[in-house]
């Protein structure tokens, strides 16, 4: 892998890929990035794609003690972005991504953005009495606190839980049979650092990013499951609705990972966004 040394020491690893305009993709929470493994042949003759291991994330030891958090993470983004004198980039952001697509925007507007791609996030995770588009549209601070308190004692499992008791039926069936994947998934998370991973989820329910969405002038691609473990058709609907210049697709029956179980429909939406006549 390639890597980077960020402003206060830290290695940032990457993989660069291909030819052609920037493509910047940015994983979920708890994941690498080996989740843009199976995008990778088919854009990179479109592309130069950088994808990282967020700070935090990938199995790679920490060298410093900077906490993990989203503001962090864009800190970085900024200087992956200016080190490469990366410009007119097409930002992919799922999840955790999107967030700190959010949190860069905030910190250092879209000079160096050309478009951007939000896969199923909501702009503020937890709810409370006024705001019911964040996680299961009833994830409040307290149960946010029981989570984290769930965390601390099995980070794996407790991981599990929240995907598994959200809206997806077909995740929780998986969760309760303790499927070959939900075995695989839980052996991954194991392997992870815990401590670090919890401090970054406590940034990103800590963070709202609803006044943010109006700063986005650059043209955005919303990508959201029809069936996402977290989040309703409304929140999609809510965040184009916040963007000057939005096109939203939905795409049915999946979960929070829409650009995974419709890759071929991801790719050539992505293409089509970003002005490639079709694939190589």
């Amino acid at each position: 892998m390639d890597t980077l040394t960020a402003d206060d020491g830290e290695t940032i690893h990457l993989r660069i890929s291909g030819q052609g305009r920037p493509l910047v993709l940015l994983h979920g929470w708890t994941s690498s990035h080996r989740d843009w493994t199976p995008f990778i042949e088919p854009l990179a003759a479109h592309f130069r794609i950088f994808r990282w291991d967020a700070r935090g994330h990938g199995g790679h030891a920490p060298l410093t003690t900077t906490v993990p958090t989203v503001q962090r993470m864009a800190q970085d983004l900024h200087l992956l972005l200016a080190h490469y004198d990366v410009r007119d980039a097409v930002v992919v952001g799922h999840s955790m991504g999107a967030l700190t697509l959010w949190q860069y925007v905030r910190d250092f507007g879209c000079e160096r953005l050309g478009r951007a791609v939000i896969l199923d996030q909501s702009p503020r995770l937890l709810t409370d009495e006024r705001w019911k588009l964040g996680v299961y549209g009833d994830f409040d601070a307290q149960r946010n606190e029981a989570f984290m308190a769930a965390l601390r004692e099995d980070f794996a499992e407790a991981v599990l839980r929240l995907v598994a008791d959200g809206h997806n039926a077909a995740a929780a069936r998986a969760y309760a049979a303790n499927t070959e994947g939900i075995q695989a998934m839980r052996q991954r998370l194991r392997k992870l650092a815990p401590a670090p991973l919890i401090a970054c989820w406590d940034s990103l329910t800590a963070a709202d990013y609803r006044p943010v969405l109006a700063q986005m002038n650059i043209p955005t691609l919303l990508i959201y499951g029809g069936e996402s473990n977290f989040y309703s058709t409304a929140t999609a609907e809510y965040v184009a609705s916040q963007l000057p210049n939005a096109k939203l697709h939905i795409y049915e029956g999946v979960d929070h990972a829409p650009h995974l179980w419709k890759r071929d429909a991801f790719i050539d939406d992505l293409l089509e966004f970003a002005g490639m006549s079709a694939r190589v």
